[in-house]
This record gives C-alpha cells, structure tokens and sequence, in this order.
C-alpha cells in the first residue's frame, strides 16, 4: 500500500471579514492533532453542513 502523500497547499477563498479567524491554519492545526488532511476536515465540514440543511427542508 502507497504512503500516505501530505499535501501542503488547498485552494480556498477566505473573505477578509473572516481572515482574522485564521480559519486554514486552524484546520491545518486539528488535521496534525487528528492525522487527517485539511482537505479530509473540509470535506467533512461540507457534508455535515449538507446534511443539517437537507434535513431541515
């Protein structure tokens, strides 16, 4: 089985008003904690946000 490949850059637009949360390095924080990729976190962030907004329709 191929090693796990660590991706360092994700494209991704991060308005000004929230820039000071500093919100990618805050997940690339949680992904080392967790030993998941930034891209992993934000596919689950979608998919659970996906999920509340389709259940409330």
């Amino acid at each position: 089985m191929p090693g796990k490949e660590l991706m360092d850059k994700i494209s991704i637009y991060v308005p000004k008003s929230k820039a000071g949360l500093s919100p990618v390095q805050r997940l690339v924080q949680v992904g080392e904690k967790r030993d998941r990729s930034v891209n992993y976190l934000v596919m689950e962030a979608i998919l659970q946000y996906l999920e509340r907004e389709e259940n409330q329709s």
